[in-house]
This record gives C-alpha cells, structure tokens and sequence, in this order.
C-alpha cells in the first residue's frame, strides 16, 4: 500500500484503485450514484431524491474540509475527510464510491461509506475500509461505524476490517424519512 499526499490530504494506493480527494469533476457521476434509491437508502444522510447542485455542494465542502485538515483544528472544531474511490487506474471508473472519517472526541472518528451498486459485493468497500484502518490518516485512537440492519453486507465489511459490534442503536435516515435500526461497531487503533 503506497501513501501520497494532495492538498494535504493523504492519497492511499490499494490493490485495484485509490482513495483520493473529491474534485469538482466528480460531480456528474456523485449525481449520478446518490441519487440511486438504493444508496440514498443505505445512507443516513444523503436525500433522495437528490437534488440538483447536491454534488457540486458536497464536493466544495469535502475540498474545505480536506484543507482544513492539514492543519491543527482550533477548540470546538471537527475535522473530516472524504476520498473517492477512484478505479481508473485499474479501469474500473473514476468514482467507485465515497468513504469518509469525521472525527469525534478523545482522538476517535465515525467511519461512513457508500459504493455505487455496480461494485456491490466486488470487495471494494471492504478494502477502502481496511485501507483507512491500516493507514489511520488522522491518527485515531478508534473508528466507530454503524450499519442499518437491514444491510447486512456493510455490516460484513466492518467486522472483515476488524470492527467489533458493540450494540444496536437507531438513527434518522433523510432518504427514508424515519428512524431506522442501526448495529454500532468499534475498531480500536491505538
């Protein structure tokens, strides 16, 4: 696994693609996937549907982001990466899916991500996962993730990453407008 950096942000080398910040060129095929029922489903936060100029706003915020984390956050201040899923390299498309850590207290961060239904069950969301928790880009004590239960695949690739669950939980989903049943998992770095 080879690690490189953009604007300060690291960009991780895995077997068949790389995990790279968003560009505003992503935008067509980020519109394209979430507004997808089936990913907005699968997410706690993406609307569906998904409305025009979505992307391009998420793209603008994940850039801020990436260049606010190259520095040290201020009190009160929660940094956050996104990266791309990028199979060109590997011919398999520029944008595979998106994968993000927000941080938390106490040096942790919530692991979230999604992967277009063409990759479903082709082992690249467990990868951008064990990928993270090999490099731990922002040098966490622990990730945490929670699933929705009704996805037992994504519950699969955290406990392939060495996540463990830690017990059942609920959260809001926009794209399904209720509360849905989640499992919460841990993976402890340090």
């Amino acid at each position: 696994m080879r690690v490189d950096t953009i604007s300060g942000q690291p960009v991780i080398e895995v077997d068949r693609f790389c995990l790279r910040p968003l560009r505003p060129s992503d935008a067509g095929v980020l519109q394209l996937y979430a507004a997808d029922r089936r990913v907005a489903e699968a997410t706690s936060s993406i609307p569906h549907p998904y409305p025009p100029g979505a992307a391009e706003a998420f793209i603008a915020q994940a850039i801020r982001a990436s260049q606010a984390a190259s520095q040290d956050p201020g009190p009160g201040e929660r940094r956050g990466i996104v990266w791309a899923m990028d199979g060109s390299g590997r011919n398999l498309g520029e944008l595979l899916g998106v994968i993000a850590l927000k941080c938390m207290d106490r040096s942790q961060a919530e692991i979230g991500y999604w992967v277009a239904p063409a990759f479903w069950n082709t082992g690249i969301a467990s990868a951008a996962v064990q990928a993270l928790v090999e490099t731990n880009p922002l040098n966490c004590k622990a990730y945490f993730a929670q699933v929705f239960q009704d996805n037992p695949a994504s519950a699969r690739v955290l406990t392939k990453a060495g996540f463990e669950y830690i017990g059942d939980a609920e959260t809001f989903s926009v794209a399904r407008d209720t509360i849905v049943p989640t499992w919460t998992y841990i993976r402890k770095l340090a």
